[in-house]
């Protein structure tokens, strides 16, 4: 069973990318950002590898640097480079949650078994997600290259989190993570220079108190501490297990807005909190 107190603590962590994002990307193109909060990682975290001696993964290299561009330049590049054309941040919420019902189809692949429980709380899961979202889906300006960028990230983080969990389930964090983020960063310059004129001088950036804060925390709390915590529950639990922890993100995510931003939460978001909550209680107790 998945250890309490990682799960709620990586919920919280995870659902302040929303926070990161309204403070970031009115100061930087969504690429641009993600390759600063990429080489930001890396540049924490090798210093640590090097200090204290930690192993990389022999032999597994290739096979950790392909989980992470999935799990962080395809997600993480399709919703931001998705809201960035116009997709609303409440139907991408809804595209990406349907990321524990393709993990579940896809877990005989990896020798997992989904019970009918489950399948009830993946259901109710979703749900849940809706409601939270639903007063902020709406369809304007809604482009087809958002659609497609959202889609991408949600097949890319359902295949990463599947791929990890069959090539690579254990590996030292603090390499495994480094590997990872500069793959990731390579793989996204080419788009951050082609798409957003990002170059050596960084002039499509704007240095602002709020953007510097917002990279640092997306730096500190989401590329390491966030992303910590979701490979160590991805190497002890069912990957079914802790993707339905990601249904839980968006409800906690609209009471942070609803603090913050004073964006409204109305009777119809409670309730799907409360479905939420259900349908996860469902999926994790064995």
């Amino acid at each position: 069973m998945i250890i309490r107190p990682m799960p709620l603590f990586f919920v919280v962590l995870w659902s302040t990318g929303f926070i990161a994002a309204k403070y970031g990307l009115p100061y930087a193109p969504p690429m641009s950002f993600l390759i600063l909060r990429c080489l930001g990682a890396v540049l924490i975290l090798l210093p640590v590898v090097l200090l204290t001696g930690a192993a990389w993964p022999r032999g597994r290299i290739r096979h950790v640097a392909f989980a992470g561009l999935l799990l962080q330049a395809g997600y993480l590049g399709g919703v931001w480079g998705a809201i960035k054309l116009g997709m609303p941040a409440g139907l991408s919420a809804l595209i990406v949650g349907m990321q524990p019902i393709l993990t579940a189809i896809a877990a005989p692949l990896i020798g997992e078994k989904v019970r009918p429980r489950q399948w009830l709380g993946l259901g109710l899961g979703l749900c849940g997600v809706g409601l939270v979202v639903a007063a902020k889906i709406h369809l304007n300006g809604l482009a087809p290259g958002a659609i497609a960028l959202c889609v991408l990230a949600l097949l890319s983080i359902t295949a990463g989190t599947m791929y990890q969990k069959r090539f690579c389930p254990t590996f030292d964090l603090r390499t495994g993570t480094v590997i990872q983020y500069a793959t990731s960063a390579l793989a996204l310059l080419p788009f951050a220079v082609l798409l957003e004129d990002f170059g050596p001088h960084m002039e499509n950036i704007q240095w602002t108190p709020q953007f510097l804060g917002a990279l640092l925390w997306a730096i500190l709390a989401l590329s390491i501490g966030a992303i910590f915590l979701l490979f160590r529950l991805i190497s002890r639990n069912d990957a079914t297990r802790v993707t339905s922890l990601l249904y839980l993100t968006p409800p906690t995510t609209a009471l942070m807005a609803w603090l913050m931003f004073g964006e409204k939460l109305g009777m119809l978001g409670l309730a799907g909190m409360v479905v939420a909550v259900l349908g996860v209680a469902f999926v994790v107790k064995k």
